[in-house]
């Protein structure tokens, strides 16, 4: 594959490359040296699991690996314990190295159902921040103005109104860029929201005598409401750990435009090959539903197998079709308040009966059911309490024709 070709598959989905040029130099500098570049992603594990959202720089770290260049996931487990202030109000709370270290643990299981794993450096920035002393975090905080820091959009929101910025938090862009020098990255991969982070890399390097590395960018995956990133506060992630079942569901209930973004960022397919889906969908020639399968049966297989794939699209079917359950059901968002669920005043909160009594007489009736994503078909309920991770995203049915999700969010998100 020639460099231009190398550049198109690298700008696919992308926002920001920077720069394009510099980029061409350094493959051709790889190519007449015969060695790889160095392409760097890190990920800070302040939760236990990945979701969709995550896999879109982990696509993009995969296409350069495809390309012969050395994938470097980088766990950030010291910046882990900063907590990166990146579109913040306020502080991020503290986590303990334990707990980072057991989140790492995940991360790099899962990452290896993207990445080749013969061909992936697993680094910790911990290697080489626990061994600086005082005095080179000092020689580093010299290599960067306070003016340049506060040239980003967080930090001055916070500043202008009054909002407190804590010292250690002006540490973190500054780490997170000392790793591209730690690491001798060629090129830095991130989300856009990470575009100051990644630039302070780019700045360190050249001030401790590097070539500064390009950087690539990815929008922000929108979660399945289509409106809030994908993340687990908003209740709108899927979790590519999460079962075929629940990932089919999840996808299928995503609107027709967030598909075809979907597509583009996460799907394999080739850009000729979207381009005529494209052009299917607007022409009538395929049904969005059918795009939607396949697109969810491309990830379960990516995750958890072909086999697996198939059986949950039968399942979907099953509940869905011969249940007759609406595709495009309605999503009700609630915060959650205790760890179980008194079900007459959930059908009340999500507007399916008018009164908690009115729920109470419904389940003694059998007229209310849950059709849970990982299950053959609906099921009565027939107790009023339930635990509330039961609840959580699965389907109520009230009588014959109503029918709502239930999304839980955590009470103090």
């Amino acid at each position: 594959m020639d460099i231009e070709q190398e550049i198109e598959i690298i700008k696919r989905g992308a926002v920001d490359l920077i720069s394009e040029n510099e980029l061409r130099d350094k493959l051709k500098k790889a190519k007449s040296e015969k060695r790889p570049l160095r392409i760097k992603l890190g990920l800070d594990p302040t939760a236990p699991d990945l979701h969709l959202g995550h896999t879109v720089v982990l696509q993009k770290l995969k296409q350069f690996q495809d390309l012969g260049h050395t994938a470097i996931f980088l766990i950030g487990d010291f910046t882990g314990m900063i907590g990166d202030p990146t579109g913040r109000i306020e502080a991020r709370p503290a986590l303990t190295k334990e707990e980072l270290l057991q989140n790492a643990e995940t991360y790099k299981e899962q990452v290896f159902k993207i990445l080749d794993p013969d061909k992936t450096e697993i680094r910790f920035n911990s290697e080489w921040m626990e061994s600086m002393s005082a005095a080179d975090m000092i020689r580093l905080c010299a290599k960067y103005t306070m003016a340049r820091i506060m040239e980003r959009e967080d930090f001055k929101n916070r500043y202008t109104n009054n909002l407190p910025i804590s010292i250690h938090e002006f540490l973190y862009p500054l780490v997170q860029g000392y790793d591209s020098v730690a690491l001798k990255a060629d090129v830095e991969l991130g989300g856009h929201d990470q575009i100051f982070n990644l630039f302070v890399g780019r700045d360190l390097q050249k001030a401790y005598g590097q070539e500064s590395q390009v950087l690539v960018t990815v929008p922000l995956l929108e979660g399945t409401d289509g409106v809030n990133k994908m993340s687990k506060s908003y209740g709108n992630y899927v979790g590519i750990d999460e079962s075929p079942d629940i990932m089919f569901g999840k996808l299928m209930s995503i609107s027709d435009e967030l598909m075809l973004k979907y597509y583009v960022l996460l799907s394999d397919i080739t850009m000729d090959a979207f381009k005529t889906l494209n052009d299917d969908l607007k022409n009538g020639k395929i049904h969005p539903r059918d795009a939607k399968v396949n697109f969810a049966k491309e990830m379960i297989t990516r995750f958890h197998g072909g086999a697996e794939a198939e059986a949950a699209c039968m399942n979907f079917e099953k509940i869905h079709r011969e249940k007759e359950i609406p595709d495009d059901v309605e999503v009700v968002r609630l915060k959650k308040e205790n760890d179980t669920v008194w079900i007459p005043k959930l059908l009340l909160d999500m507007g399916m009966v008018t009164s908690t009594s009115e729920g109470k007489r419904m389940i003694g009736q059998g007229g209310v059911s849950v059709a849970p994503i990982d299950a053959g078909s609906m099921i009565k309920i027939t107790s009023e309490s339930m635990a509330a991770d039961k609840v959580d995203g699965e389907i109520f049915k009230v009588g014959k024709r109503k029918f709502k999700k239930v999304v839980f969010e955590d009470k103090q998100s």
